[in-house]
């Protein structure tokens, strides 16, 4: 038996859209759950509900809820026998997301081509390889001073200021032994350049105190350099960003505009790998 439709029935309504104070509360209740998690991370990803609610400035009553939600959607876990938060295995899931695509040459990309715009020199990014501080990615002006670096150089570590700020900063035994065989092999007019009791002391130390490494023909006559690190999520130096140039037209201070701008990218890329600077 067929049956017409009833056109007398009223047609389905569609549901209002959300009001303005409607949408806005839905807001103010995500940055309120996003800064739970923010809170609880900052504490070290395990912390008491007092603790969290301490670190965000809210009521505990108040975090108290948010944390329940936050548990329901697998982002935060509770710990039965100390009754302490952690973040749970979905904030897990977007941390190694988050940490795959953290690759510092990739992200650097962006920070190269503006110092090379901004300041129209050649600059670039090296790793510590096997044999040194190895140029991975390099970016031109122009008019480029006619410097013998390509990617696939290998720096100095005594010499140039991308291998002073890798033996400045790190402290692996391959890499003091690669600093050692560089000093054996130093002509008597480098050595005497060096203090005689502590050379590498003498390089590392300006490099510690001021978090940069800057130099004025040393590597290469008539090029001068200014290099800072770029350190990971745990704050290891994974990499050196420099900028180099003619040292007749290169500023090479440390607080001179080529050295600020220099720092400020390599902590950009820094931030972007995790590093909470």
């Amino acid at each position: 038996m067929s049956t017409t439709p009833d056109k007398s029935a009223p047609a389905a309504v569609p549901a209002p859209a959300p009001r303005p104070r409607e949408r806005r509360q839905r807001v103010q209740a995500a940055e309120t759950g996003m800064a739970v998690l923010k809170g609880l991370a900052r504490l070290g990803g395990r912390a008491s509900l007092t603790a969290i609610a301490a670190q965000i400035d809210e009521s505990p009553a108040k975090v108290h809820r948010y944390l329940v939600s936050l548990m329901e959607e697998g982002f935060v876990a509770q710990e039965a026998g100390t009754q302490q938060y952690h973040l749970g295995f979905e904030a897990l899931q977007i941390g190694l997301a988050a940490m795959r695509q953290a690759d510092p040459l990739r992200l650097s990309e962006a920070s190269l081509i503006r110092l090379r715009e901004r300041l129209e020199v050649t600059c670039f990014v090296a790793v510590m390889g096997n044999k040194g501080p190895t140029i991975v990615r390099i970016e031109e002006p122009g008019l480029p001073v006619t410097v013998n670096v390509r990617v696939g150089s290998v720096m100095p570590l005594l010499w140039s200021a991308t291998g002073r700020v890798f033996l400045g900063m790190l402290d692996e035994s391959s890499v003091q032994a690669l600093a050692l065989a560089e000093l054996d092999a130093l002509t008597p007019d480098q050595r005497a350049l060096l203090d005689a009791d502590d050379p590498l002391g003498q390089l590392r130390e300006p490099v510690r105190a001021q978090g940069c490494a800057a130099v004025r023909d040393t590597n290469l006559k008539g090029i001068s350099a200014v290099a800072a690190p770029v350190r990971d999520y745990t704050g290891r130096v994974c990499a050196v960003l420099t900028a180099l140039g003619a040292t007749g037209g290169f500023d090479a201070s440390i607080d001179g505009p080529v050295g600020r701008a220099v720092r400020e990218e390599a902590a950009a890329i820094s931030a972007s790998l995790g590093y909470p600077a």
